[in-house]
Order: structure tokens, then C-alpha cells, then sequence
């Protein structure tokens, strides 16, 4: 991250680690339950292990998804969000940056959504984001914590 201008690390919403704290504490319930009640009979293990494995594929996508990281250097902007999930602009070739909201009523959720007016989100959150459109492509929205920053930053290269 030499020469950077501004990075930033925006984690994964309070609301979404509550919903899969309490997801992940009624499998793990239910689970102990029906061991202590049924025994370790062949139809328990296999349901306890068909929810086991859901439970590590949902730990796999909150380590994934747990939050993005925005840099902009190099006359770059680069928004990476998990492993698989990376967007990167030439700041030449962005015709704006503004502050703006990602919310319900637009991406329907957060994550990596495609918003109601065609825009495509990677979003953390439903608090603050950053919108971007590059001369060619579609709109680009992304969460941060510093939003003017993030577009001072950005107008600074121009």
C-alpha cells in the first residue's frame, strides 16, 4: 500500500453479525438438543452433519464478506470486497464521486447487489456509501466510513 492517498477497512454491519449470531447459536442449540434427546442415532448424525457443514459454510462466507477495503492510489480506485469480488477504476475515468446512502428500498440487502436503477453495490451496511460512474460501465456504489474522504481523495487526483 505504498504511496497510497487514502485506504480504508470497512467491516461487516452491526445487524448482519447479530442475525448470524443468533443463526449460528439456534443451529448450534438445536443441534446439542437433539443429540442429548435422541442419542447418536444414524438419522441425528446425519442431520447434525448436514447442519454442521451449513454452519462452516456460513463461517466460510462471514470470514469471506467481513468487510471491504477501499485504496485509492496510484490514480486508482480499488474497492475489494472478500477473495473473489474486486473493482478497480483509472480516477481519469470516473465523471463523478458522491456521497450517498446504500439502501433497502435500492440493493434489496447488502453484499454484492445490483440496485434498482441498474447500479451495482458492494455494500456492508445500510449507513453511509460512495458512488461512483465510470465514462463507460454501470454506477458503483460501496460503503465506507468516511465518505468525504474517500471523494476528496479521489477529486484530488483530477
Amino acid at each position: 500500500m505504498r504511496n497510497s492517498v487514502y485506504v480504508e477497512w470497512v467491516p461487516m454491519g452491526k445487524l448482519v453479525k447479530g442475525i448470524v449470531a443468533m443463526f449460528v447459536s439456534l443451529e448450534v442449540f438445536i443441534s446439542f438438543t437433539i443429540l442429548y434427546f435422541e442419542g447418536l442415532s444414524m438419522e441425528s448424525f446425519v442431520g447434525v452433519a448436514i447442519a454442521w457443514g451449513i454452519l462452516a459454510f456460513i463461517g466460510f462466507l462471514m470470514w469471506n464478506y467481513r468487510g471491504l477495503r477501499i485504496q485509492v492510489s496510484g490514480g486508482r480506485l480499488t474497492v475489494v470486497y472478500g477473495m473473489f469480488n474486486k473493482k478497480s477504476f483509472s480516477i481519469d475515468d470516473l465523471t463523478y464521486c458522491k456521497r450517498t446512502k446504500a439502501n433497502l428500498g435500492r440493493y434489496f440487502g447488502i453484499g454484492i447487489r445490483y440496485g434498482t436503477d441498474g447500479s451495482v453495490a458492494y455494500t456492508t451496511s445500510f449507513g453511509d456509501a460512495i458512488e461512483v460512474a465510470p465514462k463507460e460501465g454501470k454506477i458503483f456504489v460501496f460503503s465506507s466510513k468516511q465518505p468525504d474522504q474517500v471523494c476528496e481523495a479521489i477529486n484530488n487526483f483530477k
